[in-house]
C-alpha cells in the first residue's frame, strides 16, 4: 500500500484519484490504513469507498475507530454499511459496543434483522450460537439442479457462504450439496438424489472452540448448526472458526504469562487496563512465594551452618520452573490440538519421566564438573553429589507436576492454561526447597541436628 501517495491525495484533496486508488486494496488493508490517519482523513477515506467495501472494511476495524466512525456518519450512511454486512458480524460488533451505540445501530437495521441479531445474542458467552450466521443458502429435498441454481443467483449474493448447500425440510436437517455437486450433476436430478446425508453438525450450545476445532480437523467450509429439536438455525464459517481459535489462543497465552486475558489490542488498552490485569496475577504469585520463604525460613540453622548452599538456590528453583514450564506448555498445546487427552494421562507421565531422567542426568554431570572446576579449592566432591541429586529429583517433580496439573485441570473442566508458568513455578519452588536441603543433610552430617 502506497501510503505516501494516499496521504498526497489527501493533502490535494484529489478525491476522485483518491477513491480510484482505494479500490485497489482488499478491506483489511483498508482498515490498517485508516489507523494511521486522523480522525478528520479516517471519515474521508470510509465515505470514498464503495457500500460493499466499506461494510467489509469495518468489520476489520478495532472498536475505538467503529465507535468513532458511528458517531461521525449520518443515519443514512449506517443504515448502509449495517445493510451490506453479514448477521454474525453485526452480532460481533454489537457485542464490543457500549449501550448507546449499540442502540443507535439496531435502530439503523431492519426489524428482521434486529430479531435475528437479539436471537443470536441470546445464546451462552463462547457457544457456536453466539458466533453463528443464520446466513445460509436452503433448499428442499424436491429442488431440481437447475431450480437450486436459479435459487443461488437470487439470493446467494446476500449469503456468507454458496459452497455447502444445506437441504432442509421443515427446518430439519436432511441433507448437504457440495457445489461442485450440484454443478456437475445433470439438471434434472433432485436434491435428494445428490445429497450427502452423512452430516456433520454441532448444537448452539456447543462451546466454540470445539466447533472450531471440528471445522478445522474436517476441512469444513462451514458447519450447519441445530436447536435443541435438531432444526437447523445457522452456520459456522470457516473464517469465524479461525478467529474463534485465534481468540482462544491469544487467552490461553495471557492466562500461561499471568495476565488476565483481554480483547482489545495492546495499543488499545489503557495504562490502567493494563495494570489491572497484570496486578491480580502478580499478587497471586508475590503472595504464593510466602510458602517458599517459610520453607527456607525452616531451614535457616542449616543455611547458616554452611552458606554456600544459600548461592545455588537461585539456580536449582529456576532449572525446575524451566523444566515444569516446559512440560506443561507441551502438554497444554497436545489438549488444544487434541493430540493428548486425560486418558493418556499414565503414557504422559511415563514418558515425561523418561525425559526427566535423562535431562536430570545430564544437567548433573555439567553441574558437577562445574563444581568441581569452581570450587576446587574445598572438598566439591560432597557438594557437587548433593546438587546433582537434587537436580535429578527437582527435575522428575517439576516435569511429572508440569504434565499432570494440566491434565487435571482439563478433566475438571478447567481451562489447561490456568495451570501453566505461574502456578507450576510456586509449586516447584517449594518442592525444589524441601527437596535441596533434605538431600543436603543427607550429604553433610553436621546439618543434621540443627
Amino acid at each position: 500500500m502506497n501510503y505516501e501517495k494516499i496521504q498526497g491525495l489527501l493533502d490535494s484533496r484529489g478525491y476522485k484519484e483518491l477513491k480510484e486508488e482505494m479500490e485497489k486494496y482488499y478491506p483489511v488493508d483498508i482498515a490498517a490504513l485508516l489507523e494511521e490517519v486522523d480522525e478528520k482523513e479516517m471519515l474521508i477515506l470510509f465515505r470514498l469507498l464503495a457500500k460493499e467495501e466499506a461494510a467489509e472494511t469495518f468489520t476489520y476495524m478495532n472498536s475505538d475507530m467503529r465507535e468513532t466512525l458511528i458517531d461521525a456518519l449520518t443515519d443514512s450512511e449506517l443504515e448502509e454499511v449495517m445493510d451490506e454486512m453479514y448477521l454474525d458480524d453485526t452480532v460481533d460488533v454489537l457485542e464490543e459496543m457500549p449501550a448507546n451505540v449499540v442502540e443507535r445501530l439496531l435502530l439503523a437495521t431492519d426489524e428482521d434483522t434486529r430479531k435475528q441479531i437479539n436471537t443470536i445474542l441470546q445464546y451462552p458467552e463462547d457457544s457456536a450460537g453466539s458466533v453463528m450466521n443464520v446466513d445460509y443458502v436452503g433448499l428442499r429435498p424436491d429442488m431440481t439442479v437447475a431450480d437450486a441454481i436459479l435459487k443461488i443467483r437470487q439470493v446467494g449474493i446476500n449469503k456468507e457462504t454458496i459452497y455447502t448447500l444445506y437441504i432442509t425440510e421443515k427446518r430439519k436437517l436432511l441433507g448437504v450439496v457440495d457445489i461442485k455437486d450440484l454443478l456437475t450433476s445433470g439438471e434434472g436430478r433432485t436434491m435428494e438424489e445428490i445429497m450427502d446425508t452423512n452430516i456433520l453438525y454441532a448444537h448452539t450450545t456447543d462451546d466454540q472452540e470445539d466447533v472450531a476445532k471440528t471445522i478445522k480437523k474436517y476441512g469444513l467450509v462451514a458447519i450447519p448448526i441445530v436447536d435443541h429439536e435438531s432444526c437447523m438455525v445457522g452456520i459456522v464459517t470457516v473464517d469465524d472458526a479461525m478467529l474463534v481459535l485465534q481468540d482462544e489462543t491469544t487467552e490461553d497465552i495471557s492466562i500461561m504469562a499471568g495476565v488476565s486475558p483481554n480483547e482489545e489490542s495492546y495499543f488499545g488498552t489503557s495504562v490502567f487496563q493494563h495494570a489491572k490485569n497484570r496486578s491480580t496475577w502478580l499478587m497471586f504469585l508475590m503472595l504464593s512465594a510466602t510458602l517458599t520463604g517459610m520453607v527456607l525460613g525452616h531451614y535457616e540453622a542449616q543455611i547458616l551452618a554452611l552458606p554456600v548452599l544459600n548461592t545455588f538456590i537461585p539456580m536449582l528453583t529456576g532449572t525446575g520452573g524451566n523444566c515444569g514450564s516446559q512440560s506443561s506448555t507441551l502438554i497444554i498445546r497436545g489438549l488444544a490440538v487434541g493430540e493428548v487427552r486425560f486418558k493418556d494421562a499414565f503414557r504422559v507421565i511415563f514418558k515425561e519421566v523418561r525425559v526427566a531422567l535423562l535431562v536430570g542426568a545430564f544437567l548433573a554431570v555439567v553441574n558437577g564438573v562445574r563444581i568441581l572446576i569452581m570450587y576446587h579449592d574445598r572438598d566439591p566432591l560432597p557438594l557437587a553429589v548433593a546438587l546433582g541429586i537434587t537436580l535429578m529429583g527437582t527435575i522428575l517433580m517439576a516435569k511429572t507436576v508440569g504434565c499432570t496439573l494440566p491434565l487435571i485441570a482439563k478433566k475438571c473442566g478447567l481451562d489447561p492454561a490456568i495451570m501453566a508458568a505461574p502456578l507450576i513455578t510456586t509449586l516447584v519452588d517449594t518442592g525444589t526447597t524441601i527437596i535441596y536441603f533434605q538431600v543436603a543433610m543427607l550429604i553433610f552430617p553436621q546439618l543434621r541436628n540443627l
